[in-house]
């Protein structure tokens, strides 16, 4: 089983999109900002499942904000990470992950991609989906019994673009 983990989306969809045809995924996990974006997302592929759950930027006061999955009998929480403090540290998150005895711990809300095992936890966080230099996105494999993660990227803006689109429209150049 192949999963695409997106986080921090922000309204750019169209990485998105270039992520699931870069992966070919059997299931979409989206850890929020934007919601909606999951929706369109999911509008444009709707054969491919999609789960997801609401970040900080998301008003979602129905919605739970994380979500346990059991997927080939891993037990994966899916959560946008501002609740668990991520941005300080991974130490709240590393006891809810010994707590409720997980195989997977996703999150984002850093903007930044991690991987990395502590114990029997996997702590995957794809970074931003619609980060405009960088974009990128995570994978999980669930297979023979085994999970591993990684993630990847899709084309972003040059980072020279980016500088002059920034400058255009703050007031001109430097001097």
């Amino acid at each position: 089983m192949k999963i695409l983990v997106l986080s921090d989306s922000h309204g750019a969809v169209s990485p998105m999109e270039q992520a699931v045809e870069q992966t070919s995924p059997d299931l979409i996990l989206h850890l929020g900002d934007c919601w909606r974006d999951g929706e369109r997302l999911h509008d444009r592929f709707p054969s491919i499942p999609l789960e997801q759950v609401p970040g900080n930027c998301d008003f979602r006061p129905t919605e739970p904000a994380e979500r346990l999955l059991e997927l080939r009998g891993k037990r994966i929480l899916l959560c946008h990470g501002h609740t668990y403090g991520v941005k300080q540290s991974l130490v709240t998150a590393g006891f809810a992950a010994e707590e409720q005895q997980l195989d997977l711990f996703l999150f984002g809300h850093t903007h930044r991609p991690l991987v990395d095992r502590r114990g029997r936890t996997l702590f995957l966080n794809p970074g931003s989906i619609g980060a405009p230099t960088h974009p990128s996105y995570g994978v999980v494999t669930i297979q023979d019994g085994k999970l591993d993660g990684r993630t990847g990227r899709t084309g972003g803006i040059p980072w020279h673009i980016v500088f002059i689109l920034f400058t255009f429209y703050t007031g001109g150049f430097p001097v």
